[in-house]
């Protein structure tokens, strides 16, 4: 592809005059050069809407005619292997696409809706969408925290938050760190997002009853020391988790629930026994993401008479912090940010906790403990990213809800 067919803006091309080929190239090769995570093509009544999500923000590219639309979800469809002349039901897809030398791997997902097909591209680079432990952003005693979890030989750490906040990153973390050759490890995913050498990686497939159940249970006879489950959703694959947890192997998993604590109680309310649970359970990483500051363009801003918002972080803040902080430059390109950061919140279990989850006690019960252990909550973390100038309080008030950031109360 030539540069002066690859425009820096595809907003800016002239469409009308190439193919759906060339066009689908130039869209996916602008989602990947600005680090979009999505792309969407969107059926309206007279037009589709071209959308990308970035930096998790939504970003509204262009709307094309409604035949041309139509066209290109139709290449996409055959390229990913869908079936084209189905038009009702659901549909997932996979195409490895060669984005000028940089293989990208796109996973597609067809959904009917009132005026067509809605198309959603999620975007992964498999040559740089992988990060270390020391790069996911954690702070030196969230990292300690960390690595004291994942260097144990048995237990069960579970990831936690929404959909779309990095948990799935986190995990390839944590397990690229322990794949040193001297430990077999199992994932089980849905799907793959990654292929990693040294890891022996299976992916659900529902569609012929191959879920989450059944492959941990294939994989407790392969063996393993060190076991990911993509995502624990049901009674069986949460209680398999802790029984092998509790039978030597290290289990890490990921599942929904607000808060750090709150995985507790979403382990329970999936009939997990408590006295197991308590006894398998290692630790909790709860997160979100937030937008990272352009430390080029951020803007700096005194505390005034506000000199004690950063007061019960100032023990883990360097001599010339806590005394002012920075927002973004609105005027900037790029709004004032680039790229995003996560914000952690990590409950290690101790044998109060331990105690605590076998009486069944309730989400601030726990949380209450963890804190009185040197937990950081998610108010503290976030003010930690932002008395650093890693990003900005604006950011915070979007992404966390301000009942875990404690300002509610009253």
């Amino acid at each position: 592809m030539s540069d002066t067919v690859v425009s820096p803006d595809f907003a800016k091309i002239d469409i009308e005059t190439i193919d759906p080929e060339l066009a689908i190239k130039l869209l996916v090769h602008h989602a990947a050069r600005i680090n979009a995570s999505d792309i969407f093509l969107l059926t309206c009544d007279t037009y589709v809407e071209v959308t990308l999500r970035h930096w998790g923000r939504m970003e509204h590219i262009r709307n094309i005619p409604l035949d041309q639309g139509k066209t290109w979800i139709s290449y996409l469809k055959a390229m990913a292997a869908m079936d084209i002349a189905e038009r009702r039901r659901p549909q997932d897809g996979r195409w490895l696409f060669d984005d000028q030398g940089v293989l990208l791997d796109l996973r597609l997902n067809i959904l009917p809706t009132l005026y067509g097909e809605d198309l959603t591209i999620r975007l992964l680079d498999r040559n740089s969408g992988l990060m270390s432990v020391d790069q996911i952003g954690l702070s030196r005693h969230d990292r300690q925290e960390i690595m004291a979890m994942i260097q144990a030989t048995s237990g069960l750490i579970l990831v936690t938050g929404p959909t779309g906040t990095g948990k799935t990153t986190t995990l390839y973390a944590c397990l690229q760190y322990l794949n040193d050759g001297k430990r077999k490890i199992n994932t089980l995913e849905d799907p793959i997002e990654f292929s990693i050498n040294g890891l022996r990686q299976s992916q659900v497939h529902t569609k012929i009853g191959i879920d989450f159940p059944e492959l941990l249970r294939g994989v407790m006879r392969q063996q393993p020391d060190v076991i990911m489950v993509g995502e624990i959703r049901d009674h069986e694959t949460a209680t398999t988790a802790v029984r092998a947890a509790n039978s030597g192997h290290l289990v890490f998993a990921t599942m929904h629930s607000p808060i750090a604590a709150g995985a507790v109680q979403s382990m329970l309310s999936l009939g997990v026994s408590a006295h197991f649970l308590a006894s398998s359970l290692r630790g909790v990483i709860s997160q979100r993401l937030v937008r990272q500051l352009d430390p080029e363009t951020r803007v700096r801003y005194d505390l005034g008479d506000a000199t004690d918002t950063f007061a019960d972080i100032k023990h883990l803040l360097n001599d010339d912090q806590g005394d002012h902080f920075f927002g973004p430059d609105l005027t900037a390109a790029n709004d004032g940010y680039i790229g995003r950061a996560a914000i952690f919140e990590i409950m290690t279990v101790n044998g109060e906790l331990r105690r605590a989850i076998t009486g069944r006690n309730t989400a601030h019960d726990l949380e209450t403990i963890a804190k009185k252990h040197g937990m950081l909550d998610f108010r503290q973390s976030a003010l930690l990213k932002v008395a650093q100038g890693t990003t900005s309080m604006e950011e915070v008030f979007k992404n966390v809800p301000t009942e875990f950031l404690g300002l509610d109360d009253g």
